[in-house]
């Protein structure tokens, strides 16, 4: 039952209001509580100091009885004294302890306003005011005021019980409350869970309130790019298993179709090696293509593991002309080398050489006889940048970026043609980021493309670590 965001949010938030109002409630009574004490004992001083100035007028028998008769009929008591503490009259009979405690108390040094003798209304039973008359100059004696501390107790009471029906009534007014505003601040949560859900499912969220300018609109807006985000996986992961299905198939469709014609009995020696050498592309093919997919696996699992060392880059660049030379004699495309002997770069040679072979293989698909292809690599400020310049028909604008991604072709019939898997530069892509490094393409004007490699000096301090 606890488990519940709502119920556990309605129980915080009626905790807090309830201690809220008992605090406020006391603070409140007490304050009021003391202001009404203070109001009845300065009332009671007032009373006492306006029969002195009375008694100061017309100190005679007649005043004094006079004054004696009108506190006879409130809820008041009267004493005036003598000089001497002798009692000239009272109001009403007094107890002989108080009227012992009030008669000794230090009466020499009353100011004239008067004084409260005693004011604990809460634990004793009357409260005590004194003030000192005074006639043609000399001291005469004084007049006490007393009030039975009972009337204040039962204002302050009365004044208790009215706060306690408050505080009931806001109580019950919390609890009719807290459901309401435990609900106004759940149901954007709730919604989104239930977004979350349809998200789960591989639905498409609806519901979302993302014109919100609080938090809650930013988690919205946060939900609503996750579902965009996962979207576009979903269409990638279909496209990118639809795409291996097919590169799949055309060697399979190719080698059993030339291996049956391969095997027939009417098949002549000279057709049969013709189909054997397809064979044997097509399985070279399918071959590189199941290793470029197990790379990409690796790198999308755990990244590429680079094992960095300071490598001298024309000697890189020879190995890997080694190996691709052959092929660009064969095309009669002319393959140029622009490195310093000098340079050098800190990175994985063997993983590097992967990233020339696949730039070199790929500018030699779209580079036409009688063409040339440069590598070129120069020391900038910041470390290193090395190009793959051809001269080829170049990439359209709007599709530069997208030539990285997985099975991506600029034109699906010629790449096929060619031989490319759409995999080559996805590779690359994946290495370089694994050293640190950017790499991007740009057509340049006249046609043909330039592949643009940078490494920063200390590149290896982000790349994946070797593992062994």
């Amino acid at each position: 039952m606890f488990s519940k965001l709502s119920i556990r949010l309605g129980l915080l938030l009626f905790s807090i209001l309830l201690l809220i109002e008992l605090l406020l409630y006391a603070g409140l009574y007490v304050s009021l509580a003391d202001e009404r004490a203070d109001e009845v004992i300065g009332q009671l001083l007032a009373r006492g100091n306006t029969h002195r100035d009375v008694l100061e007028d017309h100190f005679d028998e007649v005043t004094l009885n006079h004054v004696i008769m009108m506190e006879s009929a409130s809820d008041f008591t009267v004493v005036v004294t003598d000089g001497r503490g002798g009692i000239l009259g009272r109001s009403a009979d007094v107890e002989p302890v108080l009227l012992e405690e009030v008669l000794h108390s230090d009466n020499e040094t009353v100011p004239n306003a008067g004084r409260v003798l005693e004011s604990g209304w809460r634990e004793r039973e009357f409260i005590v005011t004194d003030s000192p008359l005074t006639v043609e100059g000399r001291h005469r004696g004084h007049v006490y005021m007393l009030a039975p501390s009972a009337m204040i107790r039962e204002t302050v009471g009365e004044l208790g019980r009215r706060f306690l029906m408050v505080g009931a009534f806001s109580v019950l007014l919390t609890i009719l409350v807290i459901p309401f505003l435990t609900r106004f601040i759940t149901r954007p949560l709730l919604r989104m869970k239930r977004v979350t859900e349809q998200l789960a499912s591989g639905g498409r969220p609806s519901g979302l309130d993302t014109a919100r300018s609080d938090e809650l609109g930013d988690l919205a807006r946060s939900i609503g790019q996750l579902s965009n985000d996962l979207e576009r996986m979903r269409n990638e992961r279909n496209e990118f298993l639809a795409s291996v299905a097919h590169e799949l198939r055309t060697p399979i469709t190719y080698i059993k179709g030339y291996a049956d014609l391969a095997s027939k009995t009417g098949t002549d020696e000279q057709s049969r090696k013709k189909y054997n050498e397809i064979i044997q592309d097509e399985a070279g093919r399918l071959n590189r293509l199941v290793g470029q997919l197990l790379d990409l696996a690796r790198s999308e699992r755990q990244g590429f593991a680079v094992s960095l060392s300071s490598v001298s880059l024309s000697s890189l660049a020879e190995s890997v002309f080694s190996l691709v030379g052959p092929a660009f004699q064969e095309k009669e495309v002319q393959l140029s080398c622009r490195i310093p002997d000098d340079l050098t770069a800190e990175l994985d040679a063997g993983r590097f050489q992967q990233v020339l072979l696949n730039l070199l293989d790929n500018a030699l698909k779209h580079t036409p006889s009688g063409k040339e292809v440069t590598l070129e690599a120069v020391r900038t400020k910041k470390g290193v940048r090395i190009t793959v310049t051809d001269e080829g028909e170049g990439i359209p604008v709007g599709e530069q970026s997208a030539v990285f991604e997985r099975f991506y072709r600029v034109d699906k019939s010629r790449s096929r043609k060619s031989g490319g898997t759409g995999l080559g530069l996805a590779i690359v892509r994946d290495i370089v980021e694994a050293h640190g490094g950017t790499v991007s393409a740009e057509t340049r004007p006249g046609g043909g493309t330039v592949m643009t490699i940078t490494l920063e000096r200390g590149n290896g301090d982000g790349a994946n670590p070797a593992r062994g």
